[in-house]
């Protein structure tokens, strides 16, 4: 089994930062694509930024330019670097990691991090 476990979430006034990390353990070969989703109240999950082992980032565009992901694979971790806070930004937010393990490839959800981003 792996396990993903998010921390760095808060309350932040509009215009702040925050930064999340996502730490793996448990059973990894390897971890291919780590990622960070979101879901708002009432609202569905969304996809905010994705990378692969070899650096490779994309971000969805209602946070480009204002977040960055990155990732530490000498600790299996993935972090998101959240700048320019917005309130619309507040939700819960998930990494997801697609890991190489036992018995084989499959993807594993954090339990999720809450950031509430006052206007």
């Amino acid at each position: 089994q792996v396990q993903l476990v998010e921390s760095g979430g808060g309350l932040v006034q509009a215009g702040g930062s925050l930064r999340l990390s996502c730490a793996a353990s448990g059973s990894i070969v390897r971890i291919r694509n780590m990622g960070w989703y979101r879901q708002a109240p009432g609202k569905q999950r969304e996809y905010v930024a994705l990378i692969t082992s070899t650096g490779f980032t994309n971000h969805a565009d209602a946070v480009k330019g204002r977040f960055t992901i990155s990732r530490d694979n000498a600790k299996n971790t993935v972090y998101l670097q959240m700048n320019s806070l917005k309130a619309e930004d507040t939700g819960v937010y998930y990494c997801k990691a697609l890991v190489d393990g036992l018995p084989g490839a499959r993807d594993y959800w954090g339990q999720g991090t809450q950031v509430t981003v006052s206007s």
